[in-house]
């Protein structure tokens, strides 16, 4: 059972920094932040569950891995915030 839960935790692994790495190219080909915070919250997420599979034991009772998971939630609403606030024209030539 133990082998099964690391093969698990490696595909979540592998899923959040997929989905990072995959956001991360739409922010560079668009310049969008929204893609940079959901990049930056996948790419954390995969590197504390690779973190969390080399450490020994799989007890998830630490309060750092929900700090770092609530961190990544965060980024995520903030991206979403961000995204949906009306911003000011920069250029707006009409009186």
């Amino acid at each position: 059972m133990q082998s099964l839960n690391y093969f698990l935790l490696g595909g979540v692994a592998v899923a959040c920094l997929t989905a990072g790495v995959f956001f991360l190219r739409f922010w560079r080909s668009t310049k969008d932040r929204f893609f940079l915070y959901f990049a930056a919250s996948f790419l954390i997420e995969g590197v504390n569950r690779l973190t969390f599979g080399f450490m020994a034991d799989l007890n998830e009772d630490s309060p750092i891995k929900y700090l770092v998971r609530a961190l990544t939630y965060v980024l995520i609403l903030f991206a979403i915030l961000d995204k949906n606030m009306p911003r000011k024209e920069k250029n707006s030539s009409v009186p």
